[in-house]
C-alpha cells in the first residue's frame, strides 16, 4: 500500500508542477480539468447513481467548465461569485455537518448531484483564477491546506482528546483543529518574510490579507483553516451515508480524487472571496 501511494504521487507531481510553474495557465486548467471530471464521477456514484448515469453528470461538469472559460470567468469571474460562493459554504457546510451522516440522506437526490456538481465547477475556477493571479497566491493558498492537515493529523494523535465530530470523522478532535490553526500561522509569518525579501514575486494569500489590515489576515487564516476542515468532514459525511471509504479506486493507494481534494473545495473559493476588494 505505502509503494503504491508513493508512485501515485510521485505520478501526480510530475504531472502537476510542470502545469503549476507553466507560464499560460492552460496547462493547469486542463489537469485539474481531468481531476474534476473524475471527481464528479465519484460524486454521481457515491450519491445512487449507475456508472453511465454518473458520466452524465460529469459531462455537465465539463460544460459548465468549459462555458466559464469562454465566458473569460477563469481568469476573473464576478466578485460576487465568491462572496456567494465563500458564504454558501460557510452557512450551508456547518447545516451539513449539524444535520450529520442521516440527514444527508434526506436531501433531495437532484439538489444533492447539482450542488456536488456546482461545487466542483466553482473549484475548478477558483483554481484557474488563482492560477492568473500568480504561482506564489496559489502556491500559498495549497501550502495553508496542505500543512493544516498534516499538522491536523500530528496534533490530533499526539494531543487530541476532545472529538470534533465523532460520528462522522472519529480520529479528528479539536486540539487537531487548533494544532493546524497555529501551524499555519506559523507558515504565514514565514510567508509574509519571503514575499518581502522577493519584492519581485507575486503576492500571496497571506500578503493580500494583511494589506487589508492584520485583523482580517488573523480571521481569514483562521476560517480558511477551518473551512478546509469542513470540506474534508463533509465528504468523509457523504463516504459514510454512502456506506464507502474511499470516494473511488481511481488513485492507487489513495483513494479517489474526491479524498485528495475534499479540503480545497471550500477553501479556494473562499480564499478568492476574502481577496476580493
Amino acid at each position: 500500500m505505502l509503494k503504491q501511494r508513493i508512485i501515485t504521487a510521485l505520478v501526480l507531481l510530475a504531472l502537476l508542477l510542470p502545469a503549476l510553474f507553466a507560464t499560460s495557465a492552460m496547462p493547469l486548467a486542463l489537469f485539474t480539468l481531468i481531476l474534476m471530471a473524475a471527481a464528479s464521477w465519484e460524486w454521481g456514484r457515491l450519491n445512487g447513481l449507475g456508472f453511465r448515469p454518473a458520466l452524465v453528470l460529469t459531462g455537465f461538469c465539463l460544460s459548465l467548465c468549459a462555458a466559464s472559460w469562454w465566458a473569460g470567468w477563469a481568469v476573473q469571474a464576478p466578485p460576487l461569485l465568491w462572496w456567494m460562493a465563500g458564504l454558501a459554504w460557510v452557512i450551508g457546510g456547518a447545516w451539513m455537518l449539524r444535520r450529520g451522516v442521516m440527514g444527508w440522506g434526506l436531501w433531495p437526490r437532484g439538489a444533492r448531484w447539482v450542488g456536488g456538481i456546482v461545487v466542483l465547477w466553482l473549484t475548478w475556477l477558483a483554481l484557474c483564477q488563482s492560477k492568473t493571479m500568480g504561482v506564489n497566491y496559489l502556491l500559498s493558498v495549497l501550502a495553508l491546506v496542505w500543512v493544516a492537515d498534516v499538522a491536523a493529523y500530528f496534533g490530533g494523535r499526539a494531543f487530541g482528546r476532545r472529538k470534533l465530530a465523532i460520528h462522522i470523522s472519529p480520529g479528528k478532535s479539536w486540539e487537531g483543529v487548533l494544532s493546524g490553526v497555529l501551524a499555519v500561522g506559523l507558515l504565514a509569518l514565514v510567508w509574509l518574510a519571503l514575499d518581502g525579501w522577493q519584492t519581485h514575486w507575486s503576492p500571496s494569500i497571506f500578503s493580500i490579507l494583511v494589506q487589508h489590515s492584520q485583523a482580517w489576515a488573523f480571521v481569514g487564516v483562521a476560517l480558511l483553516v477551518a473551512m478546509s476542515v469542513v470540506g474534508d468532514l463533509a465528504e468523509s459525511l457523504v463516504k459514510r451515508s454512502a456506506g464507502v471509504k474511499d470516494s473511488s479506486a481511481l488513485l492507487p493507494g489513495h483513494g479517489g480524487v474526491l479524498d485528495r481534494v475534499d479540503a480545497l473545495l471550500p477553501t479556494l473559493p473562499l480564499a478568492l472571496m476574502l481577496v476580493q476588494n
